[in-house]
This record gives C-alpha cells, structure tokens and sequence, in this order.
C-alpha cells in the first residue's frame, strides 16, 4: 500500500501539482474540498482526467482534515495505491428524502461481491435521512457488516452540498467504494464526548426524521426555549445542543442527532436521522475538554488490538457541530488522533452533516451526529 497526499488552496488543479501523486498509479482517490470547489468553474471538476483508472470518490465539507491539521477552503486529495486488494465502487440518485432508504438498498446492491470486506459511502447532507440510508445499505449488506463514512458538508449553511464519483459531481448522488480481498486490515472508532443536560422530553409526534412535538407541544417552540439567545441562529446553532436519543428506562443509547433544518410554520425540527415516537430525547451539550477526551477515545478504539501496520490511511469524519463548539482548538482533536495513530498513519478526512460508523467491531453500524469517527484502512 502506498499514499501520497496533496493540499490544494488555489483554484486551479494542474497535470505537475498532482504529478507526484499520479506517480503511484493509485487505484484509489479521496478528496474532500470546500463546497466553491465543486461550483462550475471549482478545480475538483478537473481532476477525473488527471487520475485514469483510479477511483475518485469523495464530497463536500465543512472543513478539511490532512496529516497536517484542520484546514477550511482547501481541497485535500489523498492518492492510494492498494497492492493487494480489489476496489469497487457506485452511485445512485437520492430522489428526495423518502428515498433514503431505498436509495442505500440500491446503492448496496451494486457494490456486492462475494469478497467484499468494507464500504465507505458519502451522501448528501440536506434533504436526506441518514439512518434510513444506513438501513437500506444494511438490509443488503448485513446488519453487522462494516460500512463507515458520512454526509457532506457546506460549512454549517445546511443548504447545498455535493459528493463526487470519478467525474461526476452531483448534489443529489449518495457515492460508495468498496474494499475487497482477504489482505486488508480495516478498523473502526467513535465517540463523542457530549453531556445531556435538562428532563428527559417524550416525542409526542414524529415523522421519519421530522420531529413535530415533545411532551404534547410543537418541538421547535421547546427547542427554542431551551436555546434562548442562540435561537436566533438557527439551525446552524443547534449544531451546540443535539439530542440525545435515550432507550425506555431513559438510559442512553449513545446516538446523538443534529438539527439540519427548520419549518417555523409547522413548528417542527428536521433531523439528521431517524426519531422515534414513544421514545425520550434529551438535550446536550459539551466543553471543548470533553470533546477532545472523545476523539481520543475513538482512536484508543481503533488501536484496542494492536498498534496500525504502516503504511495506513486514517479517513476521520468529524461533525462540523463539533468544529463550532472547539472554535480556534478544533486542531487539538485531530492532532491528538494523529498523534495516537503514529507516524506511520495518513490521515484525511472532513467535518460532516452527519457521522456513519459502527460503534464496535461486529456492531450495526449506525448514522452518528456530534461524532468523531474513525476507519482506518491497511494492507497486511
């Protein structure tokens, strides 16, 4: 396994910026750029030609993560050549947000074969319900089958985002690759390091992923309360205060779900994934030291067994509520993860609408908010 990675800031790509990277012969490439990046004149429109016979895969975001740090307005490109195993990849259309599901069932079934041994999937993050995705890839897949990832960033805006498939930029695409053969090491890691605070609130009314009312009242009105000052921002400040999906003795679940948008006129609160209705939410918050103690935990996750083989490539998928809530030390998380990691690790990645992870090794996978989430990828 070999990988060479490139930090662009400029507006243009050119044939000698990625020559060293095209050097590799990758079968595989990563990239994650801020959201003027895949406007119509954006550079990452011109980067299918500059790799033939690689992969391209990749999305939108709300900040860019490299070996070297955070950055914002940037586009990080990561080649990779895996001398062992076997690549596949696809895409479909999301057709609105009730074709969540059946959007991943479909999207799972072009990536199966029979040696298949990970996937990482790249969705919107608006108009989409990301547990349902997660569903649909898993009833295809299997409940316990290793699938990581996450939904596209536009820097907080929640209004557009995009994913990229070899040459094919979209904002509607839900995009996928798959990691095949019996030569790969691939381990997975998440934590978040919120706090729930206030009652414990019943969802009185749901649809999907559409919260309507708590304990009998319009849920955006609740929410508001709660938020007092920052409720003039939203949805972009109900990044700082997720809910806390809790199980029915009221013990946490250890799901989290972000706000992506709001209907005044319904009084209902739009979600990142799948709410239940019956069950108790509660709200939450963090300090920048418990946030910083999760991203630790998620790499501690990853090295429960053993230390990483190098080279190995490290795809961190870090909530953009997150980055908000760190200001200025946002760097600090991914350093420590780097630095858990060792040398020998690459790391890219981005801060997301939304977080796709199993909790455990042999564990569902599940749509996490307020995450950060790690899969590292190596040849053995």
């Amino acid at each position: 396994m070999k990988i060479q990675q490139l930090i662009l800031t400029g507006s243009k790509i050119g044939r000698d910026q990625v020559a060293p990277l095209a050097a590799l012969a990758p079968n595989l490439v990563f990239v994650f750029a801020a959201p003027s990046y895949f406007l119509p004149d954006g550079a990452v429109r011109d980067l299918a030609g500059l790799f033939p016979g690689a992969t391209l895969i990749g999305c939108s975001t709300a900040g860019e993560v490299s070996r070297s740090g955070v950055h914002e307005g940037s586009a990080v490109i990561t080649a990779i050549r895996l001398e062992k195993s076997r690549i596949t990849s696809g895409t479909t259309q999301l057709l609105g947000m009730a074709d969540s599901r059946a959007a991943g069932q479909r999207l799972a079934n072009k990536l199966l074969a029979p040696d298949l041994v990970a996937v990482v999937v790249f969705g919107p993050g608006v108009s989409i319900n990301g547990s349902a995705l997660v569903e649909g890839m898993a009833e295809v897949l299997g409940k316990t089958f290793p699938l990581s990832g996450g939904l596209a960033g536009d820097n907080g805006a929640f209004v557009q985002t995009w994913t990229i498939h070899n040459g094919d930029i979209s904002d509607r695409a839900v995009v996928a690759v798959g990691f095949a053969g019996d030569d790969l090491q691939i381990r997975h890691g998440s934590f978040g390091g919120w706090q729930a605070f206030g009652p414990a609130r019943l969802v009185t009314r749901c649809e999907s992923n559409v919260l309507f009312e708590l304990d009998g009242e319009p849920a955006l009105e609740t929410y508001k309360r709660y938020l007092g000052d920052y409720a003039k921002d939203l949805p972009a400040s109900g990044l700082l205060f997720p809910f806390a999906m809790l199980e029915d003795d009221l013990s946490a679940t250890g799901l989290t779900r972000t706000i992506l948008g709001i209907d005044e006129a319904a009084g209902s609160v739009t979600l990142a994934g799948e709410i239940y209705q019956g069950r108790y939410v509660k709200l939450m918050h963090s300090s920048t030291e418990g946030l910083l103690d999760g991203a630790e935990m998620a790499a501690r996750a990853v090295l429960i067994d053993a230390k990483l083989p190098a080279p190995a490539l490290a795809l961190l998928v870090s909530c953009v509520g997150r980055k908000l809530a760190m200001g200025d030390r946002v760097e600090e998380e991914v350093e420590a993860v780097s630095s858990l990691l060792g040398d020998g690790t690459v790391c890219t990645g981005y801060y997301s609408n939304g977080e796709i992870s199993p909790f455990a090794p042999s564990a569902e996978c599940k749509l996490h908010n307020q995450t950060m989430t790690i899969t590292t990828i190596a040849e053995i």
